[in-house]
């Protein structure tokens, strides 16, 4: 699933291509036909994200609000478009660039009021210009649950899936399995502003960089399109720093990656 740093890129990339003019929006699939009506012709005014979700606010009103999901993608082209190739739920066409969205857990037209509702929802995103951490701090301060699982819950801090979960958690040496409880508030704001960082790495070179040089030995391990980690799915490989295996379990329905020597 992308992590929040994809859709900040994308927020930015949209607003590049297609904001402050009018958008021609259509669903070739046909299952976003009504709402791409409501839309199609308008000025984009702003393309945001918040976590996990990429908001298109409109002239008018209207906001299209995406959720890639475990499939979600966009695909971009240059003016005039090809024809649509396979599930295309949303195409938007500008003056000079268009872009086919497939596969999404969630495209709908939303209220002004119902973007309200959907970031009540969610907890501080590390990538928002100046994000708060206390609500993450008072929940994850008060939750016996497993630090590991507190991570991927959205309404803890938006954007974080499961390669920033390991990695934040292996750079600050800290076993998954311990209770939010158990996590001192220098720990926390030691890895939140780690996060911050690393997010925002993310947002400016389009992928996730989490070793710190001195640990990146070219490990044999490494292929390409996948990230250079520490621990996320080297699962039975060396540690890079003390070389004890690395584990893996099913921790919220994704699988979880730690060294049990470091991380304790």
């Amino acid at each position: 699933m992308p992590e929040g740093h994809t859709l900040h890129r994308l927020a930015r990339l949209h607003q590049k291509r297609f904001g402050r003019a009018p958008v021609v929006v259509t669903s070739p699939q046909g299952r976003f036909s009504e709402a791409a009506t409501a839309v199609s012709g308008r000025v984009l005014r702003r393309s945001a994200a918040y976590g996990k979700h990429l908001f298109h606010h409109y002239d008018g009103g209207a906001v299209v609000h995406v959720h890639l999901g475990l499939y979600g993608t966009f695909t971009e082209h240059p003016a005039p478009m090809p024809a649509p190739v396979g599930q295309v739920r949303m195409r938007m066409l500008g003056a000079e660039y268009g872009t086919d969205l497939r596969g999404p857990t969630a495209c709908e037209v939303v209220s002004r009021a119902e973007v309200d509702d959907i970031l009540a929802r969610l907890g501080p995103d590390p990538l928002q210009r100046k994000p708060d951490p206390a609500p993450a701090w008072q929940r994850i301060s008060k939750s016996r649950r497993p630090i590991g699982a507190l991570l991927m819950d959205q309404a803890v801090i938006a954007g974080v899936g499961n390669v920033y979960r390991c990695e934040l958690l292996y750079r600050h040496l800290i076993d998954p399995h311990r209770p939010g409880t158990n996590i001192g508030l220098e720990e926390f704001d030691a890895a939140w502003t780690d996060l911050v960082a690393l997010m925002k790495v993310g947002v400016s070179r389009g992928k996730i960089v989490t070793i710190r040089r001195p640990d990146d030995r070219g490990a044999p391990s490494y292929r390409e399109g996948r990230p250079r980690t520490y621990v996320y799915r080297r699962a039975g490989e060396a540690c890079r720093v003390c070389g004890d295996t690395i584990r893996t379990e099913i921790m919220e329905g994704r699988n979880l990656f730690w060294c049990p020597t470091c991380q304790v």
